[in-house]
């Protein structure tokens, strides 16, 4: 029965490092408990209010942030800045004389075109 062996063992060690981390989470509760409680009450109503701005001002900082990198990719992937836009040159799409404008259109009418058969049934 080695396997079961490896498996009781592999699943005791699991809830052994589960056990240790609930019991650090505790202690770490009761010592921030134990040193809010010292504080002063005024010392808590300040830290909490410095607590508000400085995530105020981070998600500020953040909204900043995002705007300008969504505002970058905007203008990079912009039609007017790639290097093969028509429009950049002052052209006009409809005066082109791109050959692959002037083919037709194979995917118009009913038929598919791989087998040159109605693409419905009726």
């Amino acid at each position: 029965m080695g396997i079961m062996d490896l498996v009781r063992k592999l699943s005791s060690s699991k809830s052994e490092t589960k056990m240790k981390f609930k019991q650090m989470q505790e202690d770490d509760r009761l010592t921030t408990m134990v040193e809010e409680r010292k504080k002063s009450s005024n010392q808590r109503e300040l830290e909490k209010i410095m607590n508000q701005r400085k995530e105020e001002r981070m998600k500020k900082m953040l909204d900043s942030i995002r705007k300008k990198e969504t505002q970058a990719m905007w203008k990079d992937k912009s039609i007017l800045n790639s290097g093969t836009s028509i429009l950049k040159n002052g052209k006009s799409i409809m005066k082109d004389d791109r050959p692959i404008l002037k083919q037709k259109n194979i995917f118009t009418g009913n038929k598919n075109v791989i087998r040159q058969k109605p693409m419905f049934m009726k």
